[in-house]
């Protein structure tokens, strides 16, 4: 993969975040830096740095749109329920589904997606 000025731009915009952003979000973003880039070519761009390793793609059951996330080694994330923020968490490193999972129902398990979800502090906050 030849690392473009757009790709080396949305990818630095991407490690600037903690947020999990949508393509919309870093498209926004990315704009300051290349006016006249289009939304399409983010997306694009954004599935080439994934299909590359550089990057990964966040698909959350009850979220609607796709997330990117700049640390690609494993971990995991909790998604507010209630805003829809994502944030890393933390999970012991020593835990390893595949070694759990390994020969349940005659399976090959290639790879995982735990997912926690719950309430964010500002959204728990505004229940009480």
């Amino acid at each position: 993969m030849r690392m473009t000025r757009q790709r080396r731009i949305i990818l630095d915009e991407l490690r600037k975040t903690k947020d999990h952003p949508t393509a919309d979000m870093l498209y926004q973003s990315v704009r300051r830096h290349l006016p006249r880039i289009s939304l399409g070519t983010v997306y694009r761009n954004l599935e080439i740095l994934a299909e590359a390793g550089m990057i990964r793609k966040l698909e959350f059951g009850g979220a609607s749109r796709m997330r990117f996330d700049a640390t690609v080694s494993r971990h995991s994330h909790i998604r507010c329920v209630a805003c829809g923020r994502i944030d890393d968490f933390p999970l012991d490193p020593d835990l390893n589904p595949e070694e759990y999972t390994a020969g349940i129902n005659g399976y090959e398990v290639l790879g995982y997606n735990l997912e926690f979800y719950g309430r964010c502090p500002a959204c728990k906050a505004k229940v009480k």
